[in-house]
């Protein structure tokens, strides 16, 4: 994926994710692989199981996660740990947050900086969602004042009734770019085999009504992902019967043997 590669100066990434974590420690991986090979230095906040999966995709890929780790270009910081030394009362504290994660970001020894975080994850998979929003938003603003990329995670499934405007806006409004939370051909593949089957005739037409109207006002979101949100917003009727047969392919093509995250 090209913006893993080389993104955009500033990127501020997204990915949902349900039980299925494979696309996600492949695209984390990747993300933090490639900075390494073009020398940036690397922060990551995550659970334990979760800081292993990523050094392990890093040395799969070729990388050198343990030497970069001794000379501390690569730091790696505790999920829970950090979001507790960074709320007073509950709430992410703005202050802390500069002192602690911006200081996390200035320690590292190169000019640009790449930056993966679950805090936001874990502030809404608590129900804690105006924190995870106000997190965001702090993020963001530390962005206008150092040069870092930064990924984040939702433990979202996009089939899943979580997954609509009402709900995941702010999220996506507070980001840049949307990965994919699987493999996108092989969800574009289903999607649209179950809007045939439910459809019919009609198909063609909705098709045509989707690509004409959908204007989303975030920033990159792709196609399938795009699909399912306009559908559960514009055609509850037969949103659910759509998304669950368009589930029941994908789960049998990530099942295949010759399935690949990345």
């Amino acid at each position: 994926m090209r913006m893993l590669v080389s993104p955009e100066p500033r990127g501020h990434f997204v990915q949902f994710c349900g039980a299925d974590e494979r696309f996600l420690s492949a695209n984390v991986g990747r993300f933090l692989f490639e900075g390494l090979q073009a020398g940036e230095g690397l922060v990551v906040i995550a659970t334990p199981e979760r800081r292993d999966a990523f050094i392990g995709e890093v040395a799969r890929l070729g990388g050198d996660p343990e030497a970069a780790i001794a000379d501390g270009r690569f730091q790696l910081y505790d999920r829970d740990q950090t979001l507790g030394k960074i709320c007073v009362a509950g709430q992410p504290n703005k202050d802390r947050f500069q002192t602690i994660v911006g200081g996390a970001l200035e320690n590292v020894p190169t000019e640009r900086i790449r930056a993966y975080g679950e805090m936001v994850g874990k502030l809404w998979s608590d129900g804690r969602r105006a924190e995870a929003i106000l997190l965001e938003q702090m993020w963001n603003e530390l962005q206008t004042k150092m040069t870092f990329l930064l990924f984040c995670s939702y433990a979202i499934d996009v089939f899943s009734d979580e997954f609509e405007l009402s709900r995941i806006d702010e999220v996506l409004c507070t980001h840049t770019h949307l990965f994919p939370g699987g493999l996108d051909r092989a969800l574009d593949k289903a999607l649209n085999s179950a809007m045939d089957e439910v459809l019919g005739e009609r198909v063609e037409g909705l098709r045509s009504l989707i690509k004409a109207n959908y204007r989303p006002a975030w920033g990159v979101v792709p196609k399938p992902e795009a699909v399912i949100l306009w559908l559960r917003n514009n055609l509850p009727d037969l949103a659910e019967q759509i998304i669950g047969r368009a589930r029941e392919h994908y789960d049998a093509i990530s099942q295949e043997p010759t399935w690949e995250p990345a």
